[in-house]
């Protein structure tokens, strides 16, 4: 295996996964995910809470991933 090759299937690899991305950006707009903070604490008893946090995923940003993944893929070096 030659330099050339492991640069060209990782250039096809980025490729795919953003495409990958910029299609769940437009998809699904964001994700959240949930932490748990203390809110109070007396001696060895704590309260605890969950808390959701939504992001959020511009349009243009899904839509860059998108084009350039597709670009990436297409201008791959191939052999």
């Amino acid at each position: 295996m030659h330099a050339g090759e492991n640069i060209m299937g990782s250039t096809k690899l980025v490729a795919i996964v953003l495409v990958v991305i910029g299609a769940l950006a437009l998809i699904y707009n964001g994700f959240s995910y949930t932490t748990r903070d203390t809110v109070a604490k007396a001696g060895p008893l704590e309260l605890k809470a969950d808390k959701t946090h939504d992001v959020y995923v511009p349009v243009w940003a899904g839509v860059a991933a998108l084009l350039v993944g597709g670009l990436l893929f297409v201008v791959a070096p191939r052999r």
